[in-house]
């Protein structure tokens, strides 16, 4: 019902920046937490960062926290992932994802392949 597209990844060298946007069909995503996970080969997809669907709270995992900034625009059917100081650990596929948790929806994006250079 949602399809969720991300872009914006791509080549940085360490210390950069990157942002990565995911647009959302439909005109439902103001009711959508929205979050950013990545995942790379042989280990679980884990959460990076959330926000609620007013924008108005926002979770950071320990490690990216104070560095990455998640926002939305409900106006756009848009949300960001601004990366700063980017280490190699950030290396991952990275997933845009729609919840909401009252009727038990979620949607995935297709993934953005991220890769910080040494």
């Amino acid at each position: 019902q949602v399809q969720l597209v991300e872009s914006g990844g791509g080549l940085v060298q360490a210390g950069g920046s990157l942002r990565l946007s995911c647009v959302a069909s439909g005109s439902t995503f103001s009711t959508y937490h929205m979050g950013w996970y990545r995942q790379v080969p042989g280990k679980e997809r884990e959460l990076v960062a959330r926000v609620s669907s007013s924008g108005f709270s926002t979770y950071y995992a320990d490690s990216v926290k104070g560095r990455f900034t998640i926002s939305r625009v409900n106006a756009k059917n848009t949300v960001y992932l601004l990366m700063n100081s980017l280490k190699p650990e950030a290396t991952a596929i990275y997933y845009c994802n729609a919840d909401r948790s009252i009727d038990r929806t979620s949607y995935w994006g297709q993934g953005t392949q991220v890769t910080v250079s040494s």
